[in-house]
């Protein structure tokens, strides 16, 4: 009697999100160039179904994704936890309009942190979502990211909820300078 044993590998947690925006028909990603969605980044600049965008501030990303949904796409924004404090005021937007919304922030200013700017605001990031009303999911470990992401694709995509999903810094390890 022979065992089925599976010789799948797991795929790393920044392809896993890859995933599972195609497979949420998620077509816009803006984004502010960031070390930590690095992967993620390159993966979507190489599909020709998904348009990257390049932003010069995150609340640009905000109104993209507004937008995107108004005009028969979806949207999810990365950014670092730095650049929250740039989009509170443009979020009142998500919040008024009920627009659905999805943004993958890798933190900062936690776990390994090198760069004492980069603390306040990593303290302050789940308060200041919170605050604005948006629901707010944290990552520690590869195994949370996929369910995660899904869970916050299908809540905004079918409910029109605004949600966050913090990527630990722990996750995405210690920077070296």
């Amino acid at each position: 009697m022979s065992k089925n044993i599976s010789h799948e590998v797991e795929l790393p947690w920044q392809d896993q999100i890859f995933e599972s925006l195609k497979a949420a028909k998620i077509r816009q990603i803006p984004y502010v160039p960031d070390a930590g969605h690095a992967r993620l980044i390159q993966l979507v600049h190489n599909d020709p179904d998904m348009m990257p965008i390049v932003l010069s501030t995150e609340e640009e990303g905000v109104a993209i994704g507004c937008g995107a949904w108004l005009g028969g796409d979806r949207s999810v924004l990365l950014m670092q936890s730095s650049g929250v404090g740039n989009c509170i005021n443009m979020l009142s937007l998500v919040a008024n309009c009920h627009f659905p919304f999805v943004t993958l922030i890798t933190m900062r200013g936690e776990w390994g942190e090198f760069n004492s700017w980069q603390c306040p605001m990593g303290k302050a990031t789940r308060k200041s979502l919170e605050l604005m009303g948006i629901t707010v999911h944290r990552c520690e470990h590869e195994d949370d990211v996929k369910p995660t992401v899904d869970a916050a694709l299908y809540g905004a995509f079918s409910n029109d909820q605004q949600i966050a999903v913090l990527l630990s810094q722990k996750l995405i390890g210690k920077k070296k300078w």
